[in-house]
């Protein structure tokens, strides 16, 4: 999609052909198009299919009310901000008494649309022109433009002094797809930490793979999941430098980090915790093994176990009913004998891929069962198990 055929999906004719398309099965697109060619220009009919599969895509992140009103580009559904995630955000802006944010690299708008909706004024600015028009047709389409300013700009040239913070979303994708080092960034993390830095609160985001030791002294960083997968990871200034927590969404529920060393290795339990990918991400495993008095199956594995099962929001739990060391035969007899043909595998520490361990033991039978693939002391192993069920509290008849 270009600028030229943005603007006609605008244009009276353009949104009427929206509203046409809407809800298009992708199987029925041809005939759909071929139909609407006959009465409208075929480079509108294009733009207006072409931005109803962009909606479709779009609606995991931002919900089908929100999503069959915006207007998208491809990059901006890649790139933008789950409405979860943004909302989280925009309510620790609130939460610092923040009423005006300069949303830099701001894409399609949707950090912008989450703080509006928290009552915070922003100003959003996107170099590329196409970007920064979708992000202006977002904001009148959702009836924010009064809180929301869209600038087309070189966000290093804008003078954001007149504004209570910071929010920076440097792009980390290029022409040949995701960019993992933070100084190729658009623009490079440096800028983006020094800007940061001058003009506290502030809040930079950055990939949740970023290693600690490039994390500034001065920054809180903080790690997102949003329904227990890893969503981003900020760096917040005028916060709590040094603070590491673990956010997760829904909820949300916050894990600190305490400074607690590695938690010891000991013999697998009765119990074994798969921690939530933001706790793994932000190193906090030490503080979910403490508070479930539990140690590691392996000193490089982020796996807890514990002899006890105890609730906790940070971590999975499962009953672990067998210990084997790595054997694909054993692994079958047993799953034969135990007839599971619902199986679920998980790998941690292991080469062996869950499909191709599925292909050989071929699951057949009514019982399900979980298999990690795992490293116990050092040595390949599985671990057989289920989703541990949280004790029921006794009562009185």
């Amino acid at each position: 999609m270009n600028d030229v055929s943005f603007a006609s999906l605008l244009t009276p004719e353009g949104r009427a052909l929206l509203d046409e398309v809407r809800g298009t099965d992708p199987a029925r697109e041809l005939a759909v198009a071929t139909r609407l060619r006959r009465e409208h220009p075929a480079e509108l009919v294009s733009a207006a299919l072409g931005q109803e599969r962009l909606r479709q895509r779009a609606t995991a992140k931002f919900g089908a009310e929100d999503a069959e009103r915006m207007f998208f580009t491809s990059n901006g559904v890649e790139q933008s901000t789950r409405t979860s995630v943004a909302a989280h955000r925009a309510r620790r802006f609130q939460e610092l008494g923040i009423r005006s944010v300069a949303d830099l690299c701001c894409g399609i708008g949707g950090d912008a649309i989450a703080l509006a909706r928290a009552g915070i004024r922003v100003l959003a600015v996107d170099r590329d022109p196409l970007t920064a028009a979708v992000a202006r047709a977002n904001a009148d389409a959702l009836g924010l433009s009064e809180l929301i300013e869209v600038r087309e700009a070189d966000v290093t040239a804008v003078d954001t002094s007149a504004y209570d913070a910071l929010f920076v979303d440097p792009a980390r994708r290029g022409g040949r797809g995701r960019i993992f080092d933070p100084e190729a960034y658009s623009p490079p993390l440096s800028w983006a930490v020094e800007t940061a830095t001058k003009a506290p609160p502030a809040a930079l985001k950055i990939a949740p793979g970023i290693p600690h030791e490039t994390v500034p002294a001065e920054a809180e960083a903080e790690w997102i999941s949003d329904g227990g997968d890893v969503k981003e990871a900020v760096l917040w200034f005028g916060t709590e430098p040094g603070l590491v927590r673990a956010t997760l969404l829904p909820g949300p529920r916050e894990l600190r980090g305490r400074g607690l060393p590695d938690p010891a290795v000991r013999p697998v339990g009765r119990y074994l915790y798969e921690p939530d990918g933001a706790v793994i991400r932000a190193h906090l495993v030490a503080e979910v093994a403490d508070d479930l008095d539990g140690g590691l199956i392996d000193e490089t594995i982020a796996y807890v176990t514990a002899d006890e099962l105890r609730p906790t929001p940070y971590a999975s739990a499962y009953e672990i009913t067998d210990l084997l060391p790595f054997n694909v035969k054993r692994l079958k007899a047993l799953l034969r004998e135990r007839e599971v043909g619902v199986l679920t595998v998980k790998k941690r520490g292991s080469a062996v891929e869950p499909e191709e361990l599925r292909r050989k033991v071929k699951p057949q039978g009514p019982a399900s069962a979980t298999v990690f693939l795992t490293r116990v002391a050092g040595a390949p192993t599985m671990l057989v198990g289920a989703p541990a069920q949280p004790p029921t509290a006794g009562g009185d008849c």
